[in-house]
């Protein structure tokens, strides 16, 4: 279960995170609400996201472990899950959306930010909420997270982009339509 903590214990599990796939050669880059917060957005209270690749995911989670971190291997098949002794949670992604091939392109357009105290890869505005709104589906349709995405990161997103991530999914485009009458996206 994720950690009632406070904010600050997830910089913390994201900073102990960090620096050990860091400093065992693993690509990876901050995702989620956390690079979001790194953006400029909101704090976030829920948990952790790296995107990082399937073939580092195994070797991650069992560097964690010896960190003293709590392992999961969840039945989604597209991540792993990691807690530090607060009850942080951290979600090691290597199938976002189901679709691993993109993790490569993820970690490309992603920049090198200090958050915390820390300098490592954080994950476009653009890629974040390509993901999120790729996540939506009939029974979860949430508006909320992603327009309060859109808003907060409006001037760093690359409509163009993520228009092109996104084609054909019929949650996004309701998306670009609210978007667009409630003048979130830049001119």
């Amino acid at each position: 279960m994720p950690s009632d903590g406070t904010f600050n214990d997830l910089l913390t599990a994201m900073k102990r995170v960090a620096a050990t796939l860091r400093d065992n050669g693993i690509d990876h880059a901050l995702a989620g609400g956390l690079a979001i917060y790194a953006r400029g957005g909101p704090e976030t209270g829920h948990d952790v996201d790296f995107i990082l690749h399937h073939d580092d995911a195994e070797r991650a989670l069992e560097l964690l472990g010896n960190e003293g971190f709590r392992c999961e291997r969840p039945p989604e098949g597209w991540l792993y899950k990691v807690y530090d002794e607060q009850g942080s949670l951290v979600d090691l992604i290597f199938s976002p959306n189901g679709r691993p091939e993109f993790v490569t392109e993820i970690l490309r357009r992603a920049t090198e930010m200090e958050v915390y105290a820390i300098t490592l890869k954080v994950m476009s505005a653009t890629d974040v909420l390509a993901t999120k709104l790729l996540a939506l589906k009939e029974h979860e349709a949430d508006f909320e997270s992603v327009l309060a995405t859109a808003r907060a990161c409006r001037e760093q997103i690359e409509w163009d982009v993520l228009r092109q991530e996104t084609e054909g999914h019929p949650f996004a485009s309701a998306f670009f339509t609210l978007a667009e009458e409630l003048g979130l996206k830049a001119a």
